[in-house]
């Protein structure tokens, strides 16, 4: 079977089915709401042959500003045939001239690296179960009127605007907060994902302030099975494996072009939306 038989369609609702059909062959936890989150978001394309679903990807623009690409998925029987770098070719062209990041796993790593990609980091996948521990007392939930300020922190942090983002985490999770002199200066998520529900994005000003954030949402959820994809940079990571959370894997960090973050930024990112959103 050769590439040229398989048409690359846009990426609809009716596709969801198979679109986790696919993730669950690669071992992947997401559920048909993941799916949905990830396309409400984004711009994909599914590779279709014979009428059925063979490859995936996504581009999930945050303006103009950059784009993550994600979701990038072959059917096992169809792998070694060029329909990887089909997909990226076409993301290549819904993504325009936007900055691009995303996760690599250990086999896309050689592909996005002949892509222009550069290695820029190291995401690791923390997960587990957590028993009761005490609310932090500079935390607070967040309220709805925090969002702007949330979405504003998050763009310095990230480097660009995620507003659609927060906005569907608010929708579909909660966050926490701490506030300095009224303002919020850190936020972290919370919200059901795969086999449980994630914490992410992470954003503080300080490591000891991200793990306050972190410790909020674990002691909301005593007993219940939580991920957080952190850097190996935030220096997070120990500390999460000393809550019990373990280091289960994870993936390359990578951009094209290379990140330039301004050493004087007043909050860093400690915790991921999810590898896929960054």
């Amino acid at each position: 079977m050769q590439a040229s038989q398989i048409d690359l369609v846009t990426f609809g609702p009716e596709h969801l089915g198979a679109a986790v059909n696919l993730s669950r062959q690669a071992g992947w936890p997401h559920r048909p709401e993941d799916w949905q989150m990830a396309l409400a978001l984004s711009e994909g394309l599914v590779a279709v042959e014979s009428g059925q679903v063979v490859g995936t990807v996504l581009m999930t623009p945050y303006r103009a500003e950059c784009a993550t690409i994600n979701m990038v998925i072959v059917n096992e029987a169809m792998r070694g045939r060029g329909l990887g770098r089909r997909l990226m070719d076409a993301a290549f062209q819904i993504a325009a001239d936007r900055p691009l990041r995303l996760v690599a796993t250990s086999e896309g790593l050689p592909l996005y690296k002949k892509l222009g990609f550069c290695e820029v980091g190291i995401v690791m996948q923390h997960q587990g179960i957590v028993g009761e521990i005490a609310v932090p007392t500079e935390t607070q939930d967040a309220v709805t009127t925090d969002l702007p300020a949330i979405a504003e922190l998050d763009r310095v942090a990230f480097g660009a605007d995620r507003e659609r983002l927060i906005s569907y985490v608010a929708g579909v999770g909660e966050f926490a907060v701490i506030r300095r002199d009224g303002r919020v200066s850190g936020y972290a998520a919370l919200r059901t994902f795969g086999r449980g529900e994630v914490i992410g994005p992470v954003v503080a000003a300080s490591l000891t302030d991200a793990k306050t954030l972190v410790r909020h949402l674990i002691a909301k959820r005593p007993g219940r099975f939580l991920r957080v994809d952190t850097t190996d940079d935030s220096n997070l990571s120990p500390w999460l494996v000393e809550l019990g959370l373990a280091h289960v894997g994870g993936g390359i960090a990578m951009a094209k072009p290379q990140i330039d973050h301004p050493a004087d930024r007043a909050a860093a990112t400690f915790a991921l939306a999810n590898q896929a959103l960054g």
